[in-house]
């Protein structure tokens, strides 16, 4: 993909349709071992909060291309002192191939990007976080063979997960409804954009009643109802988002055939039953284990193949 080449991933919204499939596409050549692609690159992992998923599939990814890692834990070098954003996105220009970011703000990744020349990545920040989708439309194409005519439902909190939802369900064709409770809306702004790209060609819901929203759904998605730096909120969130709950009785309303899915890491017994986590429409599993191979994608289209 020489289109992509250089070039950053900050949001889904940077990509078009038409490169989005084609990552998709690659991802699952990559996957099934149909090609094989070398990059001799450096990336490096500035994570500012906790990762599991994201800092072990971004490693293994780039190992797997003949790659070098470099884990820039913010709390042994210069960042956790103050050095100013700017400066150290310009040193690290000058040592990296290619640098992905996990933090809060979302100015802070896109002064990042500036200030580097560097393809700049979106790890994850309170805004957004288009590799997981990537991931989630990768699991959904294998489930389903197709991602149009689909209708997905996220149930809980519209946070960031919710936002690139929106942006790569209305990329797809897709039809995508997000329920919260009422003050845990997605971002309008983010709405707005999706609907924009839709183009009316699709749904898209917001809503307060997860019923309605999981009715004959063909995929129901959740994720923990307080992220990481809202912990402290968690208790006074349980009472409001237990209807949003995913459980056997919910999951009964969707279709027959509908997946599960969670971006993962769970809190069983809140958002997500162990037994609908544990069950045979959960696609958890393969949907974490994607994350590796469409962030495979990922870096070899904006590093370029050796």
């Amino acid at each position: 993909m020489a289109a992509l080449t250089g070039r950053d991933l900050l949001t889904l919204a940077d990509l078009t349709a038409d490169e989005l499939q084609e990552l998709l596409q690659l991802a699952a050549q990559l996957k099934s071992g149909e090609l094989n692609i070398r990059c001799n690159k450096v990336l490096g992992l500035l994570f500012y909060k906790a990762s599991t998923r994201t800092r072990v599939s971004f490693s293994v990814a780039m190992y797997q291309l003949g790659g070098q890692v470099i884990d820039l834990n913010p709390n042994v070098t210069q960042v956790s002192r103050g050095e100013p954003v700017e400066d150290t996105a310009r040193v690290l220009d000058r040592y990296l191939d290619i640098l992905a970011i996990r933090t809060f703000e979302q100015q802070q990744l896109e002064t990042f990007a500036h200030y580097a020349q560097i393809p700049v990545i979106n790890a994850l920040t309170d805004l957004g976080h288009p590799c997981q989708i990537l991931a989630d439309l990768l699991t959904i194409q294998e489930c389903f063979g197709r991602l149009s005519d689909l209708t997905l439902t996220y149930l809980g909190d519209g946070n960031n997960v919710a936002h690139s939802l929106l942006l790569g369900c209305a990329m797809v064709g897709m039809n995508v409804r997000i329920a919260t409770p009422s003050e845990y809306k997605p971002d309008s702004t983010i709405v707005e954009k999706s609907r924009a790209i839709a183009a009316n060609k699709i749904e898209i819901t917001i809503t307060e009643d997860p019923v309605t929203a999981a009715k004959d759904a063909d995929i129901l998605y959740t994720d923990v109802w307080a992220s990481m730096g809202q912990e402290s909120e968690a208790s006074a969130r349980i009472p409001l988002f237990q209807p949003y709950q995913i459980n056997e009785e919910l999951l009964s309303i969707a279709k027959k055939q509908a997946i599960v899915l969670h971006c993962l890491p769970a809190h069983r017994g809140e958002e997500i039953t162990h037994e609908v986590m544990e069950g045979s429409q959960s696609r958890i599993w393969d949907q974490a284990e994607n994350r590796m191979h469409a962030q495979k994608a990922l870096l070899a289209s904006l590093l370029g193949a050796d």
